[in-house]
């Protein structure tokens, strides 16, 4: 004679009530003071320390007057800050986005020696300090580093220009399109390519026709995080950057020099365009991680 072991919940016959879920499965079991005060709790911690310096920023901004405010983004200073931080922006999302979809790519696609080592260089940006990264560069590259002699012998300038400030944000930047993309891609997995390659498909036109459609919105994603993180950078190309006034500059680096000179309105006159590219960074995620929500669900079925 066997004995058949039944779960807990099934000991219970048909016509008799089920018994009750653990107390601890049910999130709403705390008490409607303790719900309320976590709340507030949270409502006041964003309101001082994220709602309220937006609204600061803004205030000072506009507190001249619109023409003051209009004059001072006009100003040859701030005109090409915005015109340096759009380029190496553009440049920095480029580069990280074609460097992003091949490490994705063969990460979350291909079994290869070296690739545990792959994935802790892509987050280690994540761990080392902008401004470390900064100093290194100066190490690598400045007049008395490791090739500063051999850069000046041939005239080559990558620090205090446009090449160094754009070799050190895409260092800061390069995990977002591939830690987007990456857990994306293995959770889809191989099934589709491999159907599409058993078909006669080459590798570029599975990667076209099939990969990339299904992370379109991953890829949007990645781009719009590294484009943020891009435009507000301020210690690596602090660093690297020289400060000259009207050439090597980006936007962060304007409301600093601005601010320590006294010139308040003029300052978060520049801040008050980061400011709102964080608004429009974070409208554009919230509406990205609900397609890509929508995307991950045909898979889990």
């Amino acid at each position: 004679m066997t004995m058949e072991l039944q779960h807990p919940l099934s000991l219970a016959s048909p016509g008799e009530a089920k018994p009750r879920a653990l107390s601890g499965s049910d999130p709403n079991t705390e008490p409607k003071a303790v719900r309320i005060a976590i709340i507030l709790i949270a409502v006041t911690f964003l309101s001082v320390f994220v709602v309220l310096p937006l609204l600061v920023v803004f205030a000072q901004a506009f507190s001249r007057g619109v023409s003051a405010y209009l004059s001072a983004l006009a100003a040859p200073e701030a005109v090409a800050a915005i015109r340096l931080t759009l380029l190496v922006a553009a440049i920095s999302v480029t580069l990280n986005l074609v460097f992003g979809l091949i490490a994705a790519w063969a990460i979350a696609k291909f079994e290869f020696a070296g690739k545990t080592l792959l994935i802790t260089l892509i987050d280690l940006p994540f761990s080392v300090s902008p401004v470390i990264s900064g100093l290194v560069f100066v190490l690598l590259f400045g007049a008395q580093g490791f090739w500063g002699s051999w850069l000046q012998a041939h005239n080559v300038h990558l620090l205090f220009a446009l090449p160094g400030i754009a070799l050190a944000t895409v260092f800061v930047t390069f995990p977002f399109v591939a830690r987007a993309l990456i857990p994306l891609m293995q959770e889809q997995g191989t099934q589709e390519e491999e159907a599409a390659i058993s078909l006669g498909a080459s590798g570029l036109q599975t990667f076209f026709r099939v990969t990339l459609p299904n992370i379109k919105w991953g890829v949007l994603y990645g781009v719009l995080l590294c484009n943020a993180r891009a435009m507000g950078e301020f210690g690596a190309v602090s660093v690297v950057s020289g400060h000259i006034r009207g050439e090597t500059n980006t936007m962060p680096l304007l409301v600093e020099i601005l601010y320590n000179e006294y010139q308040f309105v003029a300052s978060f006159a520049v801040a008050s365009l980061l400011a709102m590219l964080a608004l429009i960074t974070l409208v554009a995620k919230t509406i990205l991680e609900r397609h890509l929500d929508q995307e991950e669900r045909p898979h889990e079925h």
